[in-house]
């Protein structure tokens, strides 16, 4: 499909039916269509063909995917950042696209590069430009059409480049989970994740190629269980699309159960590994409607493969002490185990998770060599794929992919992808610290926290206070979802035979 086309098909058809509904304001399928259209026409005005990314920095308000549809219908990639992101990640961020576009949805942002516009101007601008946008100025094929920024090892974030083709081709795959897309028009849909993590992208735009509704959730009622479990029932959701583990923070409080809601269908999750004590949790709480388990890379576009998880394999996977599968991998997808010489492995045999096929980035945004590291292109079926390396590791049994954790010093945190490296190499940019090593605290194959061992000067601080005030520190440099929960001052790194951090040891000291 094209989503483009798709979405204004949806607004010549169902132009009242509400397409996105937050607490503030809500916005009809022909709104979304004009509004991007006017701001659209405004943007090719001023940059023309330049092809130079656009920011689009807020949280929830429908204004985004606006900003986002007009960026892409005026032949230009958008790239989002949300409020919780700290300002310094953010202009690492700037920096690295120099844009010559900012549009300020909520929050304050001064990015001294390029031209800042906020909503008010946004809107009037949307609303009182009557030109529509030119079909040849859209964002097509192989053109970007959005860029992530995930965790760099290096300690700076690096940009995913997904192109038209990819979302479109993972489009038509994703409007089929759950359900088919005749059961997901008019349905209604959770957005619980900031637009500026990919899994988003899976509530976002299989709403509205499904001419559903999306309710986006603000970051604030996500730790108000009353104010949430309210617009949990207002919103009445069909579709569910979270993390696991956000669903099993919800699962702490029994009210939430079909009782909250009644016309749940399905629940769609990425981003980390689903246990079968959650799937259990869920199942008799909500036994009427679907869990879906799915698997991919931010690399991949969201997500690959996807299984549905049934009380029989739930049953035979708990009475063999195993781990869920992530599914099957989708049309025009090989997903495949290779060992560390590249060479593809049999069934049961554990090696790294190679992905090829029509939905693999492009590559980094200005990144040539990581995304020589990462990328290349293979050949299946008679035609050329681009493939990526995921770093996973895992392996394949009757057709399903089970996924055991990174093969590197990456790991997965409440849906987020956190470069371990990442986190060390910001807190080694705090005073008081002089060395850090971060290590997972793991249990059911599940990343639950973070630990960091640090040295460095504690002066007169108790242990406690210390370890409060690098976290507040740390929020000035990165997320908090990458602010270890741990703080262990010790007087030295132990170090293994090869002269590296023992983390093998510190793992053992996590508890």
């Amino acid at each position: 499909m094209d989503i483009l086309e798709q979405i204004g098909w949806m607004a010549e058809k169902f132009g009242e039916r509400t397409a996105i509904k937050s607490s503030q304001e809500s916005l009809t399928y022909a709104e979304l269509e004009r509004y991007s259209d006017g701001l659209a026409a405004w943007i090719h005005r001023r940059y023309g063909d330049s092809k130079i990314p656009v920011i689009v920095y807020g949280h929830k308000s429908p204004w985004m995917i606006v900003c986002f549809l007009a960026c892409v219908k005026a032949g230009k990639a958008y790239c989002p950042q949300d409020i919780s992101i700290p300002k310094v990640r953010v202009f690492d961020t700037v920096r690295s696209v120099e844009p010559e576009l900012v549009f300020v949805v909520e929050g304050e942002l001064e990015p001294q590069i390029g031209k800042c516009l906020g909503l008010k101007e946004i809107k009037k601008i949307a609303e009182n430009t009557e030109e529509k946008s030119c079909k040849e100025w859209w964002v097509k094929g192989d053109d970007t059409y959005y860029i992530i920024f995930t965790s760099g090892s290096t300690g700076k974030p690096k940009g995913v480049q997904i192109t038209a083709d990819c979302l479109n081709h993972y489009l038509d795959w994703s409007v089929t989970l759950g359900g088919g897309r005749e059961e997901k028009e008019g349905a209604y849909f959770l957005n619980q994740a900031p637009f500026s993590f990919d899994l988003s992208v899976m509530d976002l735009y299989t709403s509205l190629a499904s001419g559903g509704t999306l309710f986006p959730m603000e970051k604030e009622l996500q730790s108000d269980y009353g104010r949430m479990f309210a617009f949990l029932e207002q919103a009445d959701i069909n579709f569910w699309v979270s993390t696991p583990s956000f669903v099993d923070m919800c699962l702490s409080d029994r009210k939430f159960n079909q009782a909250l809601l009644p016309k749940l269908q399905a629940f769609l999750f990425c981003g980390e590994v689903l246990t079968t004590s959650t799937v259990w949790n869920l199942m008799e709480r909500f036994p009427d409607a679907k869990i879906i388990n799915t698997y991919g890379p931010t690399e991949s576009t969201v997500a690959v493969s996807d299984v549905e998880i049934t009380k029989k394999l739930l049953q035979d996977i708990s009475a063999a002490g195993g781990t869920l599968p992530v599914g099957c991998e989708k049309k025009n997808t090989f997903l495949e185990i290779w060992d560390e010489d590249g060479k593809p492995l049999p069934d049961g045999k554990q090696g790294e998770i190679i992905i090829i096929g029509d939905t693999v980035s492009t590559g980094y945004y200005g990144r040539p060599e990581l995304t020589e590291k990462a990328f290349f292109t293979c050949e299946r079926k008679g035609k050329n794929y681009r493939a990526y390396r995921t770093g996973d590791a895992g392996y394949k049994k009757d057709g399903q992919l089970y996924y055991n954790g990174r093969i590197d010093l990456q790991v997965k945190l409440h849906g987020y992808r956190i470069e371990i490296e990442d986190i060390e190499n910001n807190m080694v940019r705090l005073p008081q610290i002089r060395q850090a090593v971060v290590v997972p605290n793991i249990r059911e194959g599940k990343v639950k926290s973070l630990t960091a061992f640090v040295t460095g000067d504690m002066g007169s601080q108790t242990p406690l206070e210390f370890s409060q005030k690098v976290k507040q520190d740390l929020k000035e440099l990165i997320p908090t979802y990458m602010i270890p929960k741990k703080i262990r001052h010790i007087d030295s790194i132990p170090m293994n035979p090869h002269g590296k951090a023992d983390r093998k040891y510190l793992g053992g000291l996590v508890g």
